[in-house]
């Protein structure tokens, strides 16, 4: 196993596309090798090999096979050192957010999911909606007067949530609606290494190797 980073995803994934948002924040070069999740690859033996979940994205890095994409993110942040809090206390509220994120933005997914890749009763619709919803309001709530979700810059936490959340369109939800949180999406934006999923994550094998 190579001691280049390299990611497994999909390019539908938002789950696949936060450690790569977070490469290409750093500007770390790295290996992306797709999983087409609509042909059934992630349940092919070669993938549950690196995944028993039968999920993306897997992260491959010297000798070591990590999946879970907020796992993944920690891992990124421990080994390269970026986008760690700035203190102790910073560094474990990053984690807390990314273990909340998967529990509430979560919502988000699913709603999106629902929209535009599987049709569900109209009641369970009813269900996850005002959950997702909720999420989002409580981090427009929080970011109120600040800049990032932890301490005075961006970290871990922030990639997780935003990464889970950027597809929120295609499930019918407006960020234009949550103010706090659509100025602390520009801030992302404006970041150098910055990309939307569509323009990040590659339809085929690829390498990254930012200047």
């Amino acid at each position: 196993m190579s001691s280049r980073l390299t990611i497994y995803g999909s390019f539908t994934s938002s789950s696949s596309y936060k450690p790569m948002l977070y490469l290409s924040l750093s500007r770390l070069p790295f290996s992306f090798r797709t999983v087409n999740l609509k042909k059934g690859v992630q349940n092919e033996p070669e993938h549950l090999a690196r995944n028993r979940y039968g999920k993306v994205p897997v992260l491959q890095h010297a000798g070591l096979t990590i999946v879970n994409s907020n796992i993944i993110l920690d891992y990124l942040a421990r080994t390269t050192g970026h986008f760690e809090g700035a203190t102790e206390q910073d560094k474990w509220t990053a984690r807390e957010w990314c273990a909340w994120e998967a529990d509430a933005i979560s919502n988000v997914a699913k709603v999106r999911h629902y929209s535009r890749f599987r049709e569900v009763h109209p009641e369970v619709m009813a269900y996850f909606r005002p959950e997702a919803e909720a999420a989002l309001t409580f981090i427009d709530k929080w970011l109120k007067g600040r800049q990032w979700l932890v301490g005075e810059q961006c970290t871990i936490a922030d990639i997780a949530c935003w990464g889970r959340m950027v597809f929120m369109a295609e499930g019918g939800l407006d960020i234009n609606r949550w103010p706090n949180l659509l100025a602390w999406s520009e801030r992302l934006k404006a970041m150098p290494g910055f990309a939307l999923p569509y323009d990040l994550i590659p339809k085929k094998d690829q390498e990254f190797d930012p200047v």
